[in-house]
C-alpha cells in the first residue's frame, strides 16, 4: 500500500499545487460565471433587462435571502483567498449585506435585489483588484472613509434621538 503525497509549502502558491491545475484566470472565470449565473442568465421577456437565480430565490420568504447570501459570501470567500485586500472585501461585505437586509422587505426586497446585483459588482471589484491592485485599493479606501464616516452620522442620530425621547419620556413622568 502506498503512502498518498504530502507537500509542503507557502499558501500563495497554493493554485499551482492543487490537482486540477487551476490558476487564478480559471478561479476567476468560475466566479464569473456564478456571478452571471446569480444575477445576468435570465432575460425578462420584451426588454432588456436581465436576472438571475438570485432573485428567483429570493422570492421564498428569508430562507431564499439566506441562501442568497451564503451564495453571495462564496464569492467573498474565493475573492480572499486570492488575495484581495480586506478593504475590498469590506466593499464586497457591504454589497451583500445591502442585497440581504433589504431583500427580507416582501417584494420591493425582490426588486433591489433585481436591480442591485451584489454579486456581479463583488465579480468587477475581484477583477479591477486583479487588473490593477493599487487603483482599485485607493477607490476602496475612498469608499471605506465614506462608508465609516455615514456610519459614524447615522448612529450619532440614533444617540441623539434616544437620549431627546429619553428626555422627554423623563419628562412626562416626573411632571
Amino acid at each position: 500500500m502506498t503512502k498518498p503525497k504530502v507537500e509542503v509549502g507557502k499558501w500563495e502558491d497554493r493554485q499551482s499545487r492543487s490537482a486540477s491545475g487551476a490558476g487564478p484566470k480559471t478561479a476567476f472565470s468560475k466566479l464569473d460565471a456564478l456571478a452571471w449565473l446569480l444575477d445576468n442568465s435570465v432575460q425578462i421577456p420584451g426588454t432588456r433587462w436581465r436576472v438571475g437565480l438570485d432573485a428567483f430565490i429570493g422570492m421564498i420568504p428569508v430562507l431564499g435571502d439566506v441562501i442568497g447570501a451564503a451564495l453571495s459570501t462564496y464569492i467573498m470567500i474565493m475573492a480572499a483567498k486570492m488575495g484581495v485586500p480586506r478593504v475590498t472585501l469590506l466593499r464586497m461585505g457591504f454589497n451583500v449585506t445591502l442585497e440581504a437586509v433589504v431583500g427580507v422587505v416582501p417584494f420591493v426586497g425582490d426588486l433591489f435585489d433585481m436591480a442591485w446585483k451584489a454579486n456581479r459588482r463583488n465579480v468587477d471589484l475581484l477583477r479591477a483588484h486583479l487588473e490593477n491592485p493599487s487603483q482599485a485599493r485607493k477607490g476602496d479606501w475612498f469608499f471605506a472613509t465614506i462608508f465609516i464616516l455615514f456610519s459614524m452620522a447615522v448612529l450619532g442620530l440614533l444617540g441623539w434621538g434616544a437620549y431627546s425621547i429619553g428626555g422627554h419620556l423623563r419628562a412626562s413622568f416626573a411632571g
